[in-house]
């Protein structure tokens, strides 16, 4: 600069000597070139002023220009993340070097920035590519360029590769559930492409890798068709292995032959292995487990049929021993209500056998425990059998003729006699016998469904009736004799009376109603309307016995002999009534 202004200094007083000569020559006075001279030295100023204003403004331009590249080297180095630029930029003195420093930096900081942006624009396509491949739709993303340093692209470049093995997973997973499909599918014979399409149409077309779908919601409805798919292979696993079970049974059991067994030994023979192994195509289709119900569903037809009549027999041989030892058969397993179970298919024959052969058993053994009673019964029931064949033998007016078989019936009159004459020990043991079995098991003793202590008390009721009733009877006919007697000795000889029969037709009435079964009922046991008498048994027992029984009851149960005592006026009066009918009598 002192140069310069030396430079300066000499052009301008030559130039002024110069212009002071031409002054001098054209004749300015003094004032006038002081006057110029203050012009000219105003008009330098204005220059100089001028040069330094413009100077100024260059200098201002060049610091904002630095300033500004300064900023946005600061901002691209906070960007990208250097920092070592920054101290290249220091080195620099004046603002045109400061600016050629600053350039290059700048320069090399944007082109950086360029391709970070690329980068990022990369990698974010990827991802946002994958995150519609996985997710099943698109986000919108925006790249944010406020922070494009080498750590944010290593974090996107992690994101990506996690985001490409997420991929590569659920492609994995994708494909071994198609697998898995396939193979379910293919056991139990259904439309491998019908399902996976319902999924997503990707899955079973033949196109590149890339366009398999592997969203939330296809590896969700595979999941959901592997799990539907494995449910209804074990509830077919489970129908066929009992169909399978079922059919080797009935196989045994019904000796098949092996014409009938070799449709079925495919299924036969994979069903003995674990059910892990039961992946052959179609051998858990509907139309083979069908098929194998429908063959367990004729051998059982066939196994009822065959059983029932099994099971009939041996109901039959219970009902026998029962009927033995006068117990009442289980009605759960009476033939009617077994054929009505086999029929429905609602219990296992072999099972309704085995508690038949248990019932057999049970009879058995209650019929040994009951044996001794049951004959001692028999032998009271054959005493009262002789007991109203006597009373009828003795109606007899003609049992002393001397007609063929009079002496045989006479015998076994006798005989009879001697029986009878032991009913009330025969009913007092049975009681006693009776009543230690009870005590002994602490169970009534029933014969056919009722209470026999029962029927031998009033069976005794009705012998002591019976009894009385003939001792009556007894002194009637005394009474009778002796008014007859006294009658004769009033009017006469014994041929010109002949008694009435009125009173034989009534006695015989009586008799006939009371001794047709040769036991005797008092009348409180007949009703006022006039019905037959009631049984021996009461009526809260059950009604249920066989036939056998119910002769012996029907002869325990006859009505017996009706009468009462009556006064020695009633009976005079009822003599005078027969005397009266008789021949001569005064009332004739």
């Amino acid at each position: 600069m002192a140069r310069l202004g030396v430079h300066v200094a000499l052009g301008s007083s030559a130039l002024l000597q110069e212009l002071e000569q031409i002054w001098t020559e054209i004749g300015e006075s003094e004032k006038e070139k002081d006057r110029m001279l203050s012009e000219l030295e105003k008009e330098c100023m204005q220059v100089y002023r001028r040069k330094v204003d413009e100077a100024k403004s260059a200098r201002a331009r060049l610091h904002q220009s630095l300033v500004s590249k300064e900023a946005e080297v600061a901002s691209l180095m906070a960007l990208l993340g250097e920092q070592r630029l920054q101290l290249e930029v220091e080195k620099a003195t004046s603002l045109k070097g400061k600016l050629a420093s600053v350039n290059p930096i700048l320069e090399n900081l944007q082109a950086k920035k360029e391709d970070r942006v690329k980068q990022f624009s990369d990698i974010w396509y990827q991802i946002e590519k994958l995150n519609v491949e996985i997710t099943g739709f698109r986000d919108a993303v925006t790249i944010e360029e406020d922070d494009l340093s080498t750590r944010k692209l290593t974090e996107y470049q992690t994101k990506l590769r996690s985001l490409q093995k997420e991929k590569s997973d659920r492609l994995h997973n994708v494909l071994e559930h198609v697998n898995e499909v396939h193979s379910l599918c293919g056991a139990l014979g259904v439309d491998f492409r019908k399902i996976v399409g319902e999924v997503h149409p990707s899955l079973h077309e033949t196109c590149g890798e890339n366009s398999t779908n592997i969203s939330d919601t296809t590896l969700e409805g595979l999941a959901q068709a592997v799990l539907k798919l494995r449910t209804e292979k074990k509830i077919r696993v489970q129908r066929l292995q009992d169909a399978t079970a079922s059919l080797l049974q009935l196989w045994n059991l019904m000796d098949s032959s092996e014409q009938e067994r070799r449709p079925f030994e495919k299924v036969t023979s994979k069903f003995r292995s674990p059910e892990n192994d039961v992946m052959c195509p179609g051998v858990l289709s509907l139309e083979i487990i069908t098929q194998t119900e429908a063959e367990v569903k004729r051998l059982k037809q066939l196994k009822v049929s065959r059983m029932k009549e099994v099971v009939l027999k041996k109901r039959l041989e219970l009902e026998e021993i029962c009927r033995y030892a006068h117990i009442e058969p289980d009605s759960t397993t009476a033939p009617e209500k077994t054929c009505a179970l086999l029929d429905s298919c609602l219990v296992d024959p072999s099972e309704l056998l085995t508690n038949i052969e248990m019932q057999i058993e049970e009879a058995k053994e209650q019929s040994m425990t009951r044996k001794e009673i049951i004959d001692r019964v028999n032998k009271w029931l054959f005493a009262c059998e002789e007991e109203n064949w006597l009373e009828d033998y003795n109606k007899d007016w003609n049992r002393y003729s001397a007609g063929r078989g009079g002496h045989l019936n006479l015998k076994r009159a006798e005989k009879a006699r001697v029986i009878v004459s032991k009913i009330p020990a025969i009913v007092d043991n049975l009681m006693s016998k009776i009543f230690i079995w009870e005590d002994e098991r602490n169970v009534p003793f029933l014969y056919d469904g009722v209470h026999l202590v029962s029927i031998l008390e009033e069976y005794k009721i009705d012998r002591q009736q019976k009894e009385e009733q003939k001792r009556r009877y007894r002194e009637h006919k005394k009474l009778r004799n002796l008014l007859l007697a006294e009658k004769e000795a009033a009017y006469g000889s014994k041929s010109t009376l002949k008694p009435s029969n009125s009173f034989d037709r009534k006695t015989n009435m009586h008799l006939t109603y009371g001794y047709g079964n040769g036991f005797m009922t008092p009348i409180r046991r007949i009703s006022a309307g006039g019905a037959t008498p009631e049984l021996l048994t009461p009526r809260s027992h059950s009604d249920r016995y066989n036939s056998y029984f119910k002769e012996a009851r029907r002869l325990l149960s006859a009505a017996p002999l009706n009468l009462v005592a009556v006064s020695k006026e009633d009976a005079v009066s009822l003599f005078g009534s027969v005397a009266g009918s008789g021949p001569g009598s005064p009332h004739t």
